[in-house]
């Protein structure tokens, strides 16, 4: 199949190689390189099978969305030298994730349920129901753990605890709440609500930069405008842009990613209908027709772009 499981290349002034759940990621020096791999991942558990041109769909949003959102804060991308790749600056990054919520749904709606009115510190209004929207966007920041899940932690926490000084969380709230308001923005042009998303940020030196991908449908979730209201009236679910879909077909099949289960098993026919969704979330985003990548000698391909543009830097 014409995917990219995981790479192993070996480039000049290489200084170190990480693989993360769906990304290879190659020190160069002070530049970073992301390979996108079409693995995918699911309740933090790689999945068997790699889905064709999921890494080029991720890879492709994201820098559209970077190159997007620079006049908001400044950010690690520097190029994308293949469909799959991308090049950046190399940068520390900070501790946290900053979770930006516009509606009640996901982890925030399953703790609302219980009766929680606080995540994360944040209060919430009484009276609310699963995918409501808020009376303004919420932000329920999380640790970033190297293994394992990420914990929920408030603003208060990050200060005294020292993991990010206060001016510098400050800041980080700022970008974040601004560049959840341009998402929303691009998500309206295309008869999308931007429901919820996380960013991350690093910096070199003094200057702050973000980092990872932004306003995917691996890292935001998204209903369609179209027939939010009806529904919400209605008190039916909402449609949404997002890999959720996977999420469901994996509970449907008794797998959430605890001891002792098993992935159901990923036909051809069902890795195709992924990669079929993952198309469609391009398409729908983007508002342009996807162009699929040559399935011939991807690696080859991969590694030769990168090496052609390595050498102009």
């Amino acid at each position: 199949m014409n995917t990219i499981n995981e790479t192993d290349f070996h480039f000049k002034n290489q200084t170190s190689f990480y693989r993360g759940k769906v990304r290879d990621v190659y020190g160069l020096g002070k530049y970073v390189l992301m390979v996108a791999t079409d693995r995918i991942s699911a309740f933090d558990v790689v999945l068997p099978r790699a889905i064709p041109y999921k890494g080029q769909v991720l890879n492709q949003i994201a820098a559209r969305n970077l190159e997007a959102t620079r006049d908001i804060v400044p950010n690690w991308l520097i190029a994308v030298p293949d469909p799959n790749a991308a090049l950046g600056i190399k940068c520390e990054t900070f501790p946290v994730e900053m979770v930006v919520r516009g509606y009640l749904a996901g982890h925030a709606w399953r703790e609302y349920r219980e009766g929680k009115r606080k995540v994360c510190g944040v209060s919430l209004p009484e009276g609310l129901k699963e995918n409501d929207r808020l009376p303004a966007p919420i932000i329920t920041p999380t640790t970033k753990a190297h293994e394992g899940h990420d914990e929920d932690i408030s603003r208060e926490e990050i200060i005294s605890s020292g993991l990010v000084a206060e001016d510098r969380y400050l800041q980080l709230e700022k970008y974040a709440l601004a560049l959840f308001e341009k998402g929303t923005q691009m998500a309206r042009e295309n008869g999308l609500i931007l429901v919820d998303t996380k960013y991350e940020f690093g910096h070199v030196g003094d200057t702050i930069y973000l980092i990872d991908e932004i306003h995917t449908p691996d890292s935001s979730r998204y209903f369609y405008l179209d027939k939010y209201n009806e529904n919400q009236a209605a008190g039916l679910p909402q449609k949404q842009l997002s890999k959720e879909f996977v999420r469901e077909w994996l509970i449907a099949n008794g797998f959430q990613g605890k001891e002792g289960q098993q992935v159901p098993e990923m036909t051809d026919e069902k890795t195709e209908e992924i990669s079929n969704r993952y198309i469609e979330l391009y398409e729908k985003f983007t508002g342009e027709k996807f162009k699929k990548r040559p399935a011939e000698n991807i690696l080859k391909r991969v590694q030769e772009n990168v090496e052609r543009f390595l050498k102009k830097l």
